[in-house]
């Protein structure tokens, strides 16, 4: 092949491109020349850089090129008088020919068997920017890019399939949906229709019986008739014949009486009502149109599944090292309606920001009306993410930070942290701010900053509002206090600062009346528990005092008690009763169902409970503080108490407070965690 041929093959792909700014980790950059655009010129140049063997080279190279052997090739070329290295390759923009800006090493060895030209190596050119590299170099970056597109093709696949497991699953779902609706919906009618039955065999059964009622009447009736007719009838017969064929004498004899029978008989007559006893109406009423009208509404079909966004949950802000703790889930729908029912699947996980991220799992309880119940036990204190999942999707605020403190130790409880003067302090209560309130024997209630100075006082002797007597059993939630009035048999609503609000209760026996009420709490509905010590129970009221729910102590077994006393909720919302006349602990639920009993305490009066379930008594009788753990095992006791009374828990860290009666003192206990 002549040098003119190749030009001419050359120009004839198209415009001659000569690469320009091309980079290569080991290339380096090349500077491209002017684009030759004429055949003469491309002809020039190949005649003065090759000798004819080199020419022949060249040709067989593009030919490989022409063969679909796409690979660039780099060229070296020691004849004279163009020494160089050149780039040779066929792409989709036409064969190119390039001469590289690098010097040629003549002695190298290689050149011995490989002649005037040699092969340097394959390389690679990009189709628009032409940059040049080494074929293994890209051939490595195209290694990892395929490498990273299967796994990524792995990754994909498997979440296709799981994807496909999950739409399988979910079809039978509805199919099982559709089963259990069918069946509800047959159920449902068939009950139905059995109803109907029923009521229509008694309707059937009543008119028989009323159409019996007035036939039987009726009847006797007439056979009453019947019989007076056939009486008149005789006595007139009998009457005719005489005066027809018997004898004066026998008239005489026998005249008296048939008149004096007759007349009976009549007169009898006149003495009843010759009008049926019976009227002959028997109306139905079955008023089918209403009926008809809730048959047509009758059940619903329901395409609405919890909407795991709008669930919510709640639960308390901080949890304790290797406690239980509990969440309450309610699934919403995307209307954020109640879900009322069961089956869908929840979880909950909470995750250490620390301790290498160490991972605890809840419980769950399904509770099949649409709540569930998580309950997790966390083995590390410190910073974690509650994370709760319905269906495999986060519910509304999840993930959510929480605070797992360290547990706490009451053993440590041994010696007050502080002391509190007060004339016969009878309860306390700690405001969220620490404020501390005391109720006294002055029928007052004293409020002392965290430092025991006092800052004011609540009340005064007497009967009237925001007037106290005995007052024995304080609460407060965020800015309102509520105060067991027990002299004046009631129970007061009034703001932190002393400001009356409201009242309920009076003396007595029946729903919302008192015989000396002795403590209030609040639960997390803002209903108030009340200890009604000389009625021997426990009464329920709304926020605004309204009667709920009665637990009554009265009676004989574990549920009853006596003289109740100090009361708290556990972490499950159940309420404990301290029972002074029982010297137990009683625990019910908030419907007031019996749960348990613990402790033998010589005259528990003062209760509180942690956010661990820990329970800590102030024993009366016993001059001491008792503490129990969640289950009711006795595990530590404070002595050298004076008839403590009161007892309270610093809602920041937990710290104790007891209103030490006997020695005028409210003593405060820091634990230890």
């Amino acid at each position: 092949m002549c040098v003119n041929m190749i030009a001419e093959n050359v120009f004839a792909s198209g415009v001659w491109p000569l690469l320009s700014n091309l980079e290569d980790p080991d290339l380096g950059k090349i500077e491209a020349k002017p684009k030759v655009q004429k055949k003469s010129v491309i002809a020039d140049m190949l005649k003065a850089m090759v000798e004819p063997m080199l020419v022949c080279r060249i040709g067989c190279l593009s030919g490989m090129a022409a063969g679909n052997q796409n690979l660039p090739k780099m060229v070296a070329c020691r004849t004279n008088p163009t020494p160089g290295i050149w780039l040779h390759w066929s792409g989709a923009c036409g064969p190119y020919l390039h001469r590289l800006p690098y010097p040629v090493d003549t002695t190298h060895p290689r050149w011995q068997s490989s002649g005037d030209v040699m092969v340097i190596s394959n390389v690679a050119v990009t189709h628009k920017s032409h940059s040049v590299k080494e074929i293994s170099t890209v051939a490595k970056t195209h290694q990892m890019e395929i490498s990273g597109a299967l796994e990524t093709a792995k990754e994909v696949a498997t979440k296709l399939i799981g994807a496909i497991d999950g739409n399988n699953r979910m079809l039978e779902q509805v199919e099982t949906s559709k089963r259990n609706a069918f069946l509800a919906i047959n159920q449902a009618f068939e009950t139905l229709q059995q109803t109907l039955e029923e009521r229509k065999k008694t309707l059937l059964s009543e008119l028989e019986a009323i159409s019996l009622s007035k036939t039987t009447a009726l009847t006797l009736q007439k056979e009453l008739f019947e019989k007076m007719v056939g009486v008149i009838g005789h006595y007139t017969d009998m009457a005719f014949q005489i005066l027809q064929t018997h004898t004066d004498h026998e008239i005489v004899a026998l005249g008296g009486l048939i008149p004096t029978e007759l007349q009976a008989t009549l007169k009898r007559v006149q003495t009843i009502s010759l009008t049926p006893n019976q009227h002959s109406n028997i109306s139905v009423s079955v008023k089918t149109d209403d009926l008809k009208r809730q048959l047509s509404k009758l059940g619903n079909i329901f395409d609405f599944y919890p909407s795991p966004s709008s669930c919510t949950w709640m639960s308390t802000s901080v949890a304790r090292e290797r406690t239980r703790y509990h969440v309450k889930v309610q699934s919403k729908t995307s209307k954020r309606e109640e879900y009322p029912h069961g089956g869908v699947e929840v979880q909950g996980e909470m995750r250490s920001k620390t301790h290498n991220g160490a991972v605890v799992y809840g419980e769950v309880e399904d509770h099949r009306d649409g709540t569930y119940t998580i309950t997790l036990t966390p083995q590390t204190a410190g910073p974690h993410q509650l994370l709760i999942t319905m269906d495999g999707q986060h519910v509304q605020n999840s993930p959510n930070d929480l605070d797992v403190r360290p547990k706490r130790d009451y053993h440590t409880l041994c010696n007050a942290q502080q002391v509190i003067q007060c004339k016969a302090p009878r309860c306390v209560a700690i405001h969220d701010n620490g404020d501390i309130y005391v109720g006294s024997g002055d029928h007052c209630i004293y409020v002392f900053d965290q430092t025991g100075q006092l800052k004011s006082t609540i009340g005064s002797s007497g009967s009237g509002d925001g007037q106290f007597s005995s007052q024995l059993g304080i609460s407060i939630k965020g800015d309102v206090l509520y105060v067991a009035d027990g002299g004046n048999h009631r129970v007061q609503k009034l703001t932190s600062s002393g400001k009356f609000l409201h009242k309920f209760g009076q003396q007595g026996s029946g729903q919302g009346q008192f015989i000396l009420p002795v403590d209030v709490i609040i639960d997390s509905n803002n209903k108030l528990i009340v200890s009604d010590h000389g009625n021997h129970r426990i009464q329920i009221f709304n926020e605004k005092g309204g009667w709920l729910l009665t637990i009554d102590g009265n009676g004989s077994g574990n549920h009853s008690f006596q003289y109740p006393w100090g009361l708290d909720l556990d972490p499950q919302g159940n309420i404990h009763v301290a029972t002074q006349g029982s010297n137990t602990i009683n625990v019910f639920t908030k419907k007031g169902v019996y749960v348990r009993m613990y402790g033998h305490p010589n005259g528990p009066i003062g209760l509180a409970i942690d956010d661990e379930g820990y329970s800590l008594v102030s024993v009366y009788g016993g001059h001491c503080l008792s503490i129990y753990d969640p289950e009711g095992n006795k595990i530590h006791t404070v002595g050298n108490l004076k008839y403590p009374w009161g007892t309270a828990l610093d809602p920041r860290d937990g710290s104790v407070f007891i209103a030490n009666t006997g020695a005028n003192t409210v003593l405060k206990y820091c634990v230890h965690i």
